[in-house]
């Protein structure tokens, strides 16, 4: 790293020169092959460093396969993007959940969270009905032995995506402003739909599966970058 570093000092001294130097063009010549020749020692440096942790990452032992809680089923694509994980009817509601570390909304706010653990999860629960404009929204804190409500509120639905919209006016009061009776209904209601702690296991492994394989793929796209500029470098 020391050797990189002074090349990088290298290269900027030959910049100013340079241009201060002007009338010399074999000059500028000069210090253009130097830059260029540190650009390629810091490439090849990232390079067998994206190699080395892409290496150590694929040999990570993946979590016990976890089937999740009957009835929900996997929605197809979940681990390409960012929208609903699992998905189950009943009656004629169709009720979604999209899963989140709590370290992904507050990042460095979890002191306590093991090491390689994920046990503090949100999740956004969407209540629909054919038909209707609005959903009912539940945003839940998901533990390995229990899930609190944080809030409740009404959502409009893109009927063209699927996807949640903004909300744009009044969704609901402060959950912890509701009377206790009404906030005990509430979780009831979605116990009632198979929203508890049961969901826990196979959401921890889903999203451990999820990180490890976003992981590893953004190892590959970087180092695909990075190396087209350095065989982009070796041609100027």
């Amino acid at each position: 790293m020391r050797g990189v570093k002074k090349m990088l000092r290298k290269a900027l001294a030959c910049a100013g020169s340079a241009l201060q130097q002007q009338h010399q063009p074999w000059r500028i010549i000069a210090c253009r092959r130097s830059s260029t020749s540190v650009s390629s020692a810091v490439n090849s440096i990232i390079l067998r460093s994206l190699k080395d942790h892409y290496l150590e990452v694929s040999k990570m032992t993946p979590p016990p396969k976890v089937s999740p809680p009957s009835p929900f089923t996997v929605v197809k694509g979940a681990l390409d993007h960012g929208g609903p994980v699992l998905r189950r009817t009943l009656g004629n509601e169709e009720i979604d959940i999209s899963v989140m570390r709590l370290a992904n909304i507050i990042p460095g706010g979890v002191g306590d969270e093991e090491e390689d653990g994920i046990n503090q999860l949100f999740l956004h629960v969407d209540i629909s009905k054919p038909g209707q404009k609005e959903s009912l929204h539940f945003l839940c804190g998901l533990y390995p032995d229990a899930l609190g409500i944080h809030s409740v509120s009404l959502r409009s639905k893109k009927q063209s995506s699927g996807f949640l919209a903004v909300p744009t006016n009044y969704s609901g009061p402060v959950f912890q402003d509701i009377d206790e009776k009404m906030r005990d209904a509430l979780h009831s209601f979605i116990e009632e739909r198979g929203i508890n702690e049961s969901l826990f296991p196979f959401l921890q492994a889903w999203l451990y599966v999820k990180d490890h394989r976003n992981l590893m793929r953004w190892f590959k796209t970087v180092g695909s970058l990075v190396n087209d500029s350095k065989q982009g470098a070796s041609h100027a």
